[in-house]
């Protein structure tokens, strides 16, 4: 792995860490956000300070040969801790007991950084290891105790993660909390990616202890990939329940917003008098699918002279002995109903030719303009409304309706 294969996760890391900011900002009080600051923060640091130019750069800086590895165990042991106490918190259960073994946690990875700065300042590494500290001090008097307890504790982390996640995405999965579920099995990957460079990691410092260096690669070609990946992965894992279903929401939106469009274009010449809704460049795709739907209404409001209640019956039925779901056949008439409306209107020259805005005196109370609503319901409505206008004729239910 060159530098580039380092800084450029470490980069988009960074990146996600900035977006998060103002979110960190405003509930920093909340474990659970502590945790993925940590995450974030430890997985892009780990990147960073694991890449061969910055080890170079930090062991000449601070004139302390090797010190990059001590710093690159400490910044992986506070990534480790950081996903434990998230998916502690995250579990939930009892407050006491949640917090007992988050502080257990945190102590335990306290303990062990500062066993870790105890060993290195105790040993004696004077030549400059950018790549393979772990095989070539392997059998350095308290360098290898600080490697040991390293990967023991790297591989215990794992073991824990790995199975706790798996165990939870089991019982998620009968209850159809997709976007947990999914954000568990990719933790699991991503542990268990951690677990498998470990124990390349003690495999080949074990071939060391028994005399060769045959297994060295282990440790400085594979291994250090599966880390890199698993790390992502880990990220990716913890922020996808979080912001999946917001991304789930602004999909829907936007799909509904789109498919609003035909039943908001057609009924434009009744948008009244009035100022069109001005929505800012910045505004959400929630407010505009809602701005839609509402102009959607109002425009509904204006076209209720023209709308036959005998005719939207008569649709409902057709519908309806054509095998669409009670829902189905409520679009379809309310489609069929609004089609023929403004078929009725342009034949009445009402409004005039062109695109002169009308407005109808109307009785809200004595009119009911449609029976669906919401932004969900008039995107149905308008694809309906759509395939009618197509057709040219308000009848053939959309069986796709019935489905």
């Amino acid at each position: 792995m060159t530098g580039s294969d380092y800084y450029i996760p470490a980069a988009v890391l960074a990146i996600a860490l900035v977006v998060k900011s103002p979110s960190f900002w405003h509930t920093w009080h909340s474990p659970m956000s502590k945790s993925i600051f940590v995450i974030l923060a430890s997985s892009a640091a780990g990147f960073v300070f694991g890449a061969p130019p910055t080890i170079e750069r930090v062991n000449r800086v601070t004139g302390v040969p090797n010190i990059s590895a001590l710093i690159v165990y400490c910044i992986l042991s506070c990534l480790a801790c950081g996903s434990l106490v998230l998916l502690i918190n995250w579990r939930g259960g009892a407050e006491e007991t949640v917090r007992r073994h988050t502080r257990l946690w945190i102590a335990a990875t306290a303990a062990v950084i500062a066993t870790f700065c105890v060993l290195f300042s105790l040993s004696d590494v004077p030549i400059e290891q950018q790549r393979d500290f772990d095989t070539f001090y392997a059998n350095t008097p308290y360098v290898r105790e600080m490697i040991v307890l390293y990967l023991t504790a790297h591989t215990a982390t794992s073991v824990v993660v790995a199975t706790k996640c798996w165990r939870w995405a089991r019982e998620l999965r009968e209850l159809q909390a997709a976007w947990t579920h999914w954000g568990l099995i990719i933790l699991v990957t991503a542990f268990g990616l951690t677990l498998s460079f470990a124990l390349l990691k003690f495999m080949a410092v074990g071939a060391r202890w028994a005399g060769t260096d045959a297994w060295d690669p282990l440790s400085t070609d594979i291994a250090p990939p599966l880390a890199g990946l698993g790390a992502a992965m880990t990220t990716v894992g913890f922020l996808l329940p979080v912001v999946g279903p917001r991304l789930g929401s602004m999909w829907v939106s936007w799909r509904a917003y789109r498919a609003m469009e035909p039943l908001w274009r057609a009924l434009e010449p009744f948008a009244g008098p009035g100022k069109p809704v001005r929505i800012r460049p910045t505004a959400s795709l929630e407010i505009r699918a809602m701005a839609r739907s509402t102009e959607i209404a109002d425009r509904l409001l204006n076209l209720a002279p023209h709308l036959d209640t005998s005719h939207r019956e008569a649709a409902e039925r057709y519908a309806s002995s054509h095998g669409c779901t009670p829902d189905a056949a409520i679009i379809f008439a309310e489609a069929a109903t609004i089609h023929a409306a403004l078929v009725a209107a342009d034949a009445a020259r009402v409004p005039a030719s062109g695109r002169t805005a009308v407005a109808v005196a109307v009785d809200p109370s004595a009119v009911i303009p449609t029976r669906v609503s919401g932004t969900n319901g008039l995107a149905r409505l308008s694809i309906q409304f759509s395939n009618i206008h197509r057709s040219g004729s308000p009848v053939g239910a959309d069986r796709s309706e019935s489905n």
